[in-house]
């Protein structure tokens, strides 16, 4: 019986150590954390804010005290897809993303309950005002105003919440199907304009370029008949020049080589007669002289006469 009470004895202390270690273990384990270094801790004591934890090994105290993880990286909002109405009253189907970071964990935790849903709902009623105030074609061209005006909005919403709104994308904006249609058949005809203008604007180019090179041609050949006749009446001028030139030194040869020469009057009228045979050759009819041949002429002529006489 003592050694059954002495078993007892020993094996209840053993299981009061094992419960003891265990325990020490729990609250080991629980007293410990680890925040990530994308992460940072908000505590709480007893229900009551304590203290945000940076990245690291922290210690708490177990049963007491609450640590919420808050991850600090970009997230995204996935915008569901909705019927806005433009101001034309074109019903289209806007979906987008906003994509957003934790800039402090205690308004994250503390002033907004459930944050993807209220960034969602604040999202897709700002994102109806906004398209709302557009006609269909400025919604469809006018992406990055749409994006920056909503961003800017959800920033400053979402501001007393702790988060930063880095950026938001239009990821579709659907007009309906005949709207569609309607808009392909308008693109098509713009298009077909634009080239009959381009076709147009060619052919009256092509025309002026010809036109041009026609009278620019014509404005050529006309200088260059031109330059050709004033070189031919220049080419006979000279040549003109050069023959009266010509004489006029043959002339003048001839002239002071008689004088130097110095003949009488007999050798003068002897040469005289002797030359009349090619001055009056009988292709001539008349004959032109100067007043002194003319006396000249008349002198051998009466010459001619006494020797005739003389010769009977």
């Amino acid at each position: 019986m003592e050694t059954f009470n002495i078993f007892s004895s020993v094996t209840g202390g053993v299981m009061f150590g094992i419960v003891i270690i265990i325990v020490i273990l729990i609250f080991a384990a629980r007293a410990v954390k680890i925040i990530r270094p994308y992460e940072k801790g908000v505590v709480e004591r007893v229900g009551k804010f304590l203290r945000v934890w940076e990245p690291g090994l922290h210690l708490l105290i177990p049963f007491l005290d609450r640590v919420t993880k808050v991850d600090m990286r970009e997230n995204v909002v996935d915008v569901p897809p909705q019927e806005v109405i433009t101001k034309d009253n074109v019903a289209v189907t806007v979906d987008a993303v906003v994509y957003y970071e934790a800039t402090d964990p205690f308004k994250l935790i503390y002033n907004v309950t459930n944050f993807y849903l209220a960034a969602t709902k604040l999202a897709q009623t700002n994102l109806r005002n906004v398209v709302g105030e557009m006609q269909l074609d400025e919604s469809l061209t006018s992406r990055e105003k749409i994006n920056i005006t909503l961003r800017d909005i959800l920033d400053e919403a979402t501001d007393k919440w702790g988060v930063r709104v880095v950026r938001v994308e239009l990821q579709r904006i659907e007009p309906p199907a005949d709207v569609t249609q309607a808009m392909h058949r308008q693109m098509k005809a713009e298009r077909d304009r634009r080239a009959m203008i381009l076709e147009a604007e060619g052919d009256r180019t092509a025309a002026i370029t010809r036109a041009e090179g026609t009278k620019q041609s014509a404005i050529l050949e006309a200088e260059g008949r031109a330059t050709a006749i004033k070189e031919i009446a220049e080419a006979e001028r000279q040549q003109k020049i050069l023959i009266a030139d010509g004489e006029a030194q043959g002339i003048k040869n001839v002239y002071s080589a008689i004088h130097e020469g110095n003949p009488t009057s007999d050798l003068i009228q002897i040469r005289y007669l002797e030359t009349l045979k090619y001055v009056a050759n009988g292709n001539a009819t008349k004959i032109f002289m100067p007043l002194e041949m003319q006396n000249l002429a008349s002198t051998v002529g009466a010459v001619g006469e006494l020797w005739k006489s003389s010769g009977k």
